[in-house]
């Protein structure tokens, strides 16, 4: 008989080897999560990117049309998608992550598996949207003969992908571990993305804010500089590094703050869940 000794992980420890221990775990839960999203729609998968499109041109026909809102020279359509790309990934995937330990409550209480799996996995299911948006987000540059530089595409988007996913980890396993708990998130947090939304430069330039305690506070949000780090890869911009570089920082302490409380209260989840 083997006997298996269940040991506490260091509360800011992601437990790297026994998460590639059950590595095949973070498919499993993805792939569910993706089958049970559109496994009763009619056009299925194709709703990742009819979603991005109809936001675009929704907000397109607010913001440029109606409000004439800037977009840093280039078309509306181009700002907007380049700015939905990041904000989609972020948004669902803190959403998912941030439900994930109640939706699998049942799951929770029967087995043991390193429990960071799941809301690890919900962002990759938001990674999955993220990959069929791409479509939408190449077709939208075709049409508008939107030049780019080929070296800045495949640096500056994977970097703002990796910003914009430790910032999702961080503060979806943090919401996560409270929601366990506190059942009122689960009802606050769909109102709270909705201001993020609007306090993020998804859907205006940075540039329109001149308050210096409003642009500190844009450097030192993970989300904005991703966006902006996408951006640039059509407005031929300087990148403002010092921005990217304390997003990261501020990216990488909502991870060990994430982390850490859901270290803390992940043995009272078959309890509370």
């Amino acid at each position: 008989m083997t006997e298996y000794v269940i040991e506490p992980q260091n509360k800011f420890s992601l437990g790297i080897k026994e998460l590639w221990h059950y590595r095949e775990l973070f498919y499993f839960f993805t792939w569910r999560d993706v089958k049970v999203k559109y496994k009763q729609a009619a056009l299925g998968i194709l709703w990742a990117i009819l979603q991005p499109l109809v936001m675009m041109v929704m907000f397109t026909i607010i913001f440029s049309k109606a409000l004439n809102v800037s977009s840093d020279g280039i078309p509306y359509p181009v700002f907007a998608i380049s700015g939905l790309l990041i904000w989609n990934v972020f948004s669902n995937g803190l959403l998912n992550s941030a439900n994930s330990m109640i939706t699998n409550a049942n799951i929770i209480k029967k087995i043991y598996f390193p429990r960071l799996i799941i809301p690890m996995s919900s962002i990759l299911t938001a990674l999955v949207d993220f990959f069929f948006a791409l479509i939408i987000y190449a077709a939208v540059l075709i049409y508008y003969q939107q030049g780019i530089s080929i070296l800045k595409l495949f640096i500056y988007l994977p970097l703002s992908i990796l910003i914009t996913i430790v910032t999702t980890f961080g503060l979806g396993t943090f919401l996560s571990a409270l929601n366990v708990k506190f059942r009122d998130f689960q009802y606050l947090l769909p109102f709270m993305i909705q201001f993020l939304l609007f306090a993020n430069p998804v859907l205006y330039s940075a540039k329109a804010f001149t308050n210096p305690w409003i642009n500190a506070i844009m450097k030192a949000n993970p989300i904005a500089s991703a966006i902006q780090l996408c951006r640039s890869i059509f407005t031929g911009q300087v990148v403002d590094w010092t921005a990217v570089a304390t997003g990261s920082v501020v990216a990488v302490l909502l991870l060990l703050a994430g982390v850490y409380t859901f270290r803390k209260t992940e043995s009272y989840f078959a309890d509370l869940a």
